[in-house]
């Protein structure tokens, strides 16, 4: 038996594949842990998990009020914000609490989320065997190319990081913290990210996927055999501003009245459906909810698109902020999406994609391919067989001074 220990910041996206591996962990016969904020990470994690709190520095409250000093951010400005006021800050936060969740458990190995970077900073000054949980796919190519000038501040920042929390030079000399030099789980495959080339230490493994609690009731009954099906979800943090698409997309939903049924995931009292073949949910099961839609609206979010793209189900994707832009694009260069602009949408342009999405093809040929390369991939049980492997194996010296 091992000890793991998941560090993860307080982000649905990211904490839902840990749920995943570390259920298949624990159902192994080892010991699981995280270290995150309870009061994202509580309720998205296995029953019963062990789960040291981050909290105590920046409080969930304070992480709220910088989510909303967000809203309205695009491109370079969003990117600098994100790592600037939120990923930065978290990190030094975290270095104490996470410290102590290692003294704690005592670990054999740290898997470390891309923006937990705390835990990143512990395993090194610890020289603990760590994993790198990258759990979006931008991160998986070079998300700085359209800002170069923000590569090297991001870059100077994080050997900053390292310096302030004592790391020793030849140790900051190992690299970037958001890629371990033992193990990368990549949750994605080169089919929807491209072929690289990649480090020998990068393991693709698909997404991670498990059943999560309850997303509330669904009438199973409103779904219409005749007709198609379309999911049109803006994700968690960004579907409080997303009044114009959201109501474009119900637009385009009058107009193939006779075609379609729309589910629209949106905040309570934003949206009044117009026709009868629209339905507007605070929260859906979507995990639940895939097999029966035939393409996904939505935002790019990492997500979101790999649990489509899962199902074999074609996208429409319509990038907002952060990572989404690389991870559409990304669906696009697999012949598996059509993209939209966010901000400007017209219902036209809603309905000439969906209809594209419906009759042609390639779009779903393409989404069935990344659907088989995920499936090959292994998903949680690949990700924790490489997790076992680096347990058992002690890292050499010279790889350690790399």
């Amino acid at each position: 038996m091992s000890r793991f220990l998941f560090v993860v910041p307080p982000f649905t996206g990211h904490i839902n594949p840990t749920a995943a591996v570390g259920a298949e962990l624990a159902a192994r016969g080892h010991e699981v842990a995280w270290a995150g904020h309870p009061s994202v990470a509580a309720s998205l994690l296995p029953p019963g998990a062990t789960l040291f709190p981050t909290d105590g520095i920046l409080s969930a409250e304070v992480l709220h009020a910088i989510a909303a000093r967000s809203q309205g951010l695009r491109g370079a400005e969003a990117f600098r914000f994100l790592w600037k006021d939120v990923i930065l800050p978290l990190g030094e936060a975290m270095l104490p609490e996470v410290a102590r969740a290692v003294k704690r458990l005592s670990p054999d190995v740290l898997i470390v989320d891309q923006q937990a970077i705390a835990g990143a900073v512990i395993a090194r000054q610890r020289d603990l065997p760590w994993a790198t949980s990258a759990t979006t796919s931008s991160e998986l190519v070079d998300s700085f190319a359209l800002f170069p000038m923000f590569g090297e501040w991001l870059r100077d920042e994080l050997h900053a990081f390292q310096h302030r929390a004592k790391i020793a030079p030849e140790v900051v000399a190992k690299g970037d913290l958001r890629f371990s030099e033992h193990l990368v789980l990549a949750f994605s495959t080169r089919e929807l990210v491209g072929d690289g080339p990649f480090p020998a230490e990068w393991l693709f493994v698909g997404p991670a996927l498990q059943r999560r609690p309850s997303a509330g009731e669904f009438p199973w009954q409103w779904l219409d055999p005749q007709r198609r099906h379309v999911l049109v979800t803006l994700g968690t943090v960004n579907a409080a501003s997303g009044r114009h698409f959201f109501e474009a997309a119900l637009t385009a939903a009058a107009h193939l009245e006779e075609r379609l049924q729309m589910i629209v995931v949106a905040p309570d009292g934003m949206l009044q459906p117009s026709t009868a073949n629209v339905l507007i949910l605070p929260r859906v099961p979507q995990l639940l909810l895939l097999p029966q839609i035939d393409i996904v609206v939505c935002h790019a979010g990492h997500n979101t698109v790999c649990e489509a793209l899962a199902h074999g189900i074609p996208l429409a994707v319509a990038p907002i902020r952060d990572d989404q832009p690389i991870i559409a694009q990304q669906v696009v260069d697999a012949g598996a999406g059509i993209r939209l602009k966010y901000g400007r949408v017209k219902p036209d342009e809603i309905i000439d994609a969906l209809t594209l999405l419906f009759e042609a093809p390639e779009y779903r040929a393409a989404a069935k391919r990344i659907q088989a390369a995920f499936q090959a991939s292994g998903g949680s049980s690949a990700a924790a067989d490489g997790l076992e492997s680096l347990a058992s194996v002690p890292i050499p010296l010279a790889a350690r001074s790399r």
